[in-house]
């Protein structure tokens, strides 16, 4: 789960299969009490219908955790965290290493968390560029990029188009947030 919508829509799953939670947010759900096999099959059916995947592997909770931490950091409505060491958050939030969690996630995801990080900022870049309300280095500034330099060094490599030649699109060149 990537997003409140995303909330919503697990919430009403659970709420159909009649399934009583403790807790729900992004990328976790805690439920009163374990479902029986016939449950977390229609679960996870019913999720995937919807496009997602219910985890119960130990090491994919983890690698699900680290990315919606990083969709809520970047794509939250308060950017100032962006600034702080990512490692230093992560091990401060998921409770572990960072190396081990950094080994983790690139084994599974096939990209490290740095990269997976930028790809998240460059998208948060794509939807600021879109919506023409700031200018590049109100956006720089926003996500935490050291320069406007920076931010289209990075953009172009990511996108193969400078930010400006991006907002001259007509069409949407913007990923799913969960597709990244």
């Amino acid at each position: 789960m990537v997003c409140d919508r995303c909330v919503m829509v697990v919430r009403q799953q659970l709420d159909e299969l009649q399934l009583q939670y403790k807790n729900i947010q992004l990328g976790q759900v805690e439920l009163n009490e374990e479902p029986d096999s016939v449950q977390l099959e229609t679960l996870r059916n019913m999720l995937q219908q919807k496009g997602f995947e219910l985890l119960d592997d130990k090491k994919a909770k983890t690698v699900e955790r680290i990315k919606t931490f990083i969709v809520s950091l970047i794509h939250g409505k308060d950017a100032d965290e962006l600034n702080l060491k990512l490692s230093a958050m992560l091990e401060e939030k998921i409770g572990m290493d960072y190396h081990y969690l950094s080994s983790l996630f690139s084994s599974v995801v096939g990209i490290t968390i740095e990269k997976y990080a930028i790809l998240q900022r460059i998208e948060k870049v794509k939807e600021l560029l879109m919506y023409d309300e700031m200018s590049l280095s109100e956006i720089a500034d926003k996500l935490g990029y050291s320069s406007v330099q920076h931010i289209s060094q990075q953009f172009k490599k990511i996108t193969g188009l400078t930010p400006s030649d991006f907002k001259q699109l007509k069409e949407n060149k913007r990923k799913p947030l969960d597709r990244i």
